[in-house]
């Protein structure tokens, strides 16, 4: 299953406030909302040219992919939102049926606005997402081979880098995998809540 590339940091950059910024909340966002899902898409816009530029590689497919692609995608997504409404940073995955009996999720993007980076915006997404929205079974997730920032992160979450691939000629893309206890009884938490900023 091809995923996107993920690009919670990039070295070099000035933090704009304090690491573990608690200015924004997080919650789930839905993209059927056209204020959200063009939010999200400039944001990711941004986060990606950002990864591009540090791999070397501008052909990462979120850089041309639409507003209605993006929200055509059968994706959750998990938002970081300012007081006014604006999105800094998101994470999207979508579940894994049970290969090898073990249900999952595969993390599909990780976006930070890069005006937000450096701020812990990504970790605390990813820690709520294992935490609370996907407590248990296996996570997946890739990013750039040559994406440090990224790499550690996932290091520091717990994620075992399980290969590296090349899905097009000149681009290294690192695998990662988390494998946790299985998921108790699927969606027994409900339906979830979904952020529409400035609502």
């Amino acid at each position: 299953m091809a995923r996107s590339y993920n690009s919670p940091a990039a070295p070099g950059r000035r933090r704009a406030g304090r690491t573990g910024d608690r200015s924004v909340v997080l919650g789930e966002l839905d993209v059927t909302d056209p204020r959200t899902a063009a939010g999200v898409h400039q944001v990711g816009r941004r986060s990606y040219a950002v990864e591009a530029e540090l791999i070397g590689f501008d052909g990462i497919p979120a850089l041309t992919e639409t507003l209605e692609e993006m929200q055509a995608r059968p994706l959750r997504w998990l938002g970081a939102v300012t007081p006014d409404g604006r999105i800094a940073a998101f994470v999207a995955w979508q579940h894994l049926p049970g290969e090898d009996g073990i249900d999952g999720i595969d993390i599909d993007r990780v976006c930070v606005d890069p005006q937000w980076f450096r701020r812990g915006l990504a970790r605390r997404l990813l820690g709520r997402l294992l935490a609370e929205l996907a407590p248990g079974g296996k996570a997946l997730v890739s990013t750039g081979a040559d994406n440090r920032p990224a790499i550690s992160l996932y290091d520091r979450l717990g994620f075992t880098r399980v290969g590296t691939v090349q899905p097009v000629p000149g681009l290294l893309m690192a695998e990662f995998r988390l494998t946790r206890e299985p998921e108790p009884s699927p969606r027994a938490a409900g339906s979830p809540h979904r952020h529409r900023p400035g609502r």
